[in-house]
């Protein structure tokens, strides 16, 4: 009877650990897609809260109580203005590469965090009020009753925090994200000059025609 000789079953390849562990591009998909998500929609609310009405009121006058409102930007302006930087940072963490996109990337941090404190801070300022009060009276020392705060300042103070959930993603997951391509970026070597022109062919009268479109004399060499 014959031997019979089994064919060798194929196993499977196991990842060699002297290449490192692949790169976890889904993980680093996710985070840029939220930070991304978190920055747009962080400095969206900071500048839509800033627009509402943060402070109400009653000022005293000689015909009567005259109501009063100030909105967010009345109060404070640094919310509105640090979420415009917090959105410049965001398209700027593309742009740049290594120490560069962490630099960029606190600056989005640092600029949530900013918009956050200070729109909490506005929660509780009158002195807007009081401002308007001494305007619409033309009394420098018109009084405010009845005063009253949204809960506007709040939101905007979400939304700066919003905005500083995206710089932490972009400081801890940033150098795996892409940045701009560099194919239009130039690399620093001379680019071919052009060719130097030839003389005209005497015997091809349409190289003389051409010659003298240009404004050359074909006649010399």
């Amino acid at each position: 009877m014959e031997g019979v000789s089994a064919a060798p079953v194929p196993q499977p390849r196991t990842a060699d650990p002297a290449s490192g562990p692949a790169p976890d591009r889904s993980g680093s998909r996710r985070s840029l897609a939220a930070a991304l998500l978190l920055g747009a929609v962080g400095a969206a609310v900071v500048l839509l809260a800033s627009g509402q009405t943060w402070v109400e009121g009653d000022a005293a006058t000689a015909g009567g109580a005259l109501p009063l409102s100030v909105d967010g930007r009345d109060v404070t302006g640094v919310p509105a203005a640090l979420a415009v930087v917090g959105l410049a940072a965001l398209v700027a963490v593309f742009a740049v590469r290594g120490a560069g996109r962490l630099m960029v990337a606190a600056l989005l941090a640092l600029s949530g965090l900013g918009a956050a404190v200070s729109a909490w801070a506005g929660a509780s300022d009158s002195s807007a009020l009081d401002d308007e009060a001494a305007r619409s009276t033309g009394d420098t020392a018109a009084t405010v009753d009845a005063l009253s705060h949204t809960g506007w300042p709040i939101v905007a103070a979400a939304g700066g925090l919003l905005i500083l959930l995206a710089g932490i993603l972009a400081l801890r997951y940033g150098s795996r994200w892409p940045a701009m391509s560099g194919k239009y970026e130039r690399d620093g070597t001379p680019r071919p000059g052009r060719a130097p022109r030839t003389a005209p062919d005497p015997d091809r009268p349409e190289d003389l025609w051409k010659a003298l479109d240009r404004g050359e004399d074909p006649t010399r060499g």
